[in-house]
């Protein structure tokens, strides 16, 4: 079966999006099955990484987006997929690309749309003042839910299925199908995704890579997130200010390049805060060390639908203080602690993790990650693609499955 999965906002830099296609698209390969990844870059080609067809189409920059690129030319999207003729269409993305679930079916090929993100928490995230709070934040949580339900009523019924990969990013699907309920949306299910435990494993620690991010005696706390609004990497900054005010040896570590990077570091300089800005990290070994090394890892962002970056530092044993407006808590569980998108209320998680028994925090951080391997997101996704998942499930509602 060739199962061809399509994307925006995929670089050679980006984080979440890559990895999870990669994962799924080497458990299709390792079933027998054919992938193919079709993403945006500079100019058209084909490559070939770990086994996989990776597609380029040439698309622009996406402004403002810190380098992210999108495909602005459905009709020569489409005509690729004429070429390819796939078995099965997966779509990443809410944007440009929604349309493909019409070409699908006037293909006869079942189509399936990953809801990565929320488009509510990202129409707040563009209100101007709206990811800080106050009047405009206000006016977001009002005005947004009915935005992104008209949205999603015109572009999601194009697809046989949706997959979310936590109840948080399938929630605004359930909010709609409650206020619409003539609609006919297809059915909702639930897969998370998962995580390299060989890769990401507590027992890269050594004092040695340990030293080269902070002293002994100095909490390590790392930050390993996009430099971008939606992220809110502020709030890890000003939360790690407060535990130095609070009189606590700290030094945070940022690995993650965006549009922010150069404000995010002026801002850890003003603090007064010991921290270092890494960028972007592409050996995935580096950054896997990176997070063993660290004591806790912080993901403040408010409306993450799954964050794999915090999966990744449970798998290397340790823990993570995260948002609790996001998905994350249903990620993390008791091997953290959540806490509302504000830098005291972070502060204070990060303190109680940190006074916890190192032994302990790390073994049930890793105990948390084994129970995502990616393994578990191939069985369920080809459950999926399974010809009688497709006939069987129930058409014209949204439900859990």
């Amino acid at each position: 079966m060739r199962i061809v999965h399509v994307a925006n906002f995929y670089s050679p830099r980006s984080g979440g999006i890559r990895t999870a296609m990669h994962a799924m698209a080497g458990q299709y390969l390792s079933r027998g099955h054919e992938p193919v990844l079709v993403v945006p870059d500079k100019r058209d080609g084909v490559t070939t990484v770990d086994g996989v067809k990776v597609v380029s189409l040439a698309a622009p920059r996406v402004p403002f987006s810190g380098g992210y690129r999108a495909v602005v030319r459905p009709g020569k999207m489409r005509g690729l997929l004429e070429t390819l003729a796939p078995d099965r269409l997966e779509v990443s993305d809410r944007t440009t690309l929604a349309g493909l679930g019409d070409w699908a079916r006037e293909a006869g090929v079942p189509s399936l749309m990953m809801l990565h993100e929320r488009v509510d928490g990202v129409l707040r995230s563009w209100i101007p003042g709206g990811a800080e709070g106050g009047h405009a934040a206000s006016f977001g949580a009002t005005a947004t839910p009915a935005l992104a339900d008209r949205y999603n009523l015109a572009t999601l019924t194009r697809f046989d299925r949706l997959v979310a990969t936590t109840h948080f990013a399938g929630a605004e699907v359930e909010r709609l199908a409650e206020r619409v309920r003539s609609a006919e949306l297809p059915p909702l299910y639930r897969v998370p995704l998962g995580v390299d435990l060989e890769r990401f494993r507590p027992d890269r620690y050594s004092a040695a890579a340990r030293a080269e991010y902070a002293p002994p005696g100095t909490a390590l706390i790392v930050l390993a997130s996009r430099q971008s609004t939606e992220k809110r990497p502020d709030l890890a900054i000003d939360a790690a200010a407060q535990l130095m005010r609070d009189g606590r040896p700290v030094r945070l570590v940022v690995a993650g390049a965006g549009p922010l990077l150069p404000k995010m570091r002026k801002r850890a300089e003003a603090a007064g805060l010991p921290h270092r800005f890494l960028s972007f990290i592409p050996d995935r070994d580096r950054l896997a060390t990176l997070l063993t090394c660290a004591d806790v890892v912080i993901a403040p962002g408010p409306i993450e639908t799954f964050g794999l970056a915090a999966l990744e530092a449970l798998a290397s044993g340790t823990p993570v203080v995260c948002s609790s407006s996001s998905a994350l808590p249903e990620v993390v569980g008791t091997a953290g602690a959540a806490a509302p998108p504000e830098a005291s209320a972070l502060a204070l998680a990060l303190h109680e993790v940190l006074d916890r028994d190192v032994d302990r925090r790390r073994k049930e951080a890793r105990a948390r990650a084994e129970l995502f391997p990616w393994s578990a997101t191939g069985d369920a996704m080809m459950d999926l693609h399974s010809r009688r998942a497709f006939d069987l499930a129930d058409a014209g509602t949204a439900g859990r499955r």
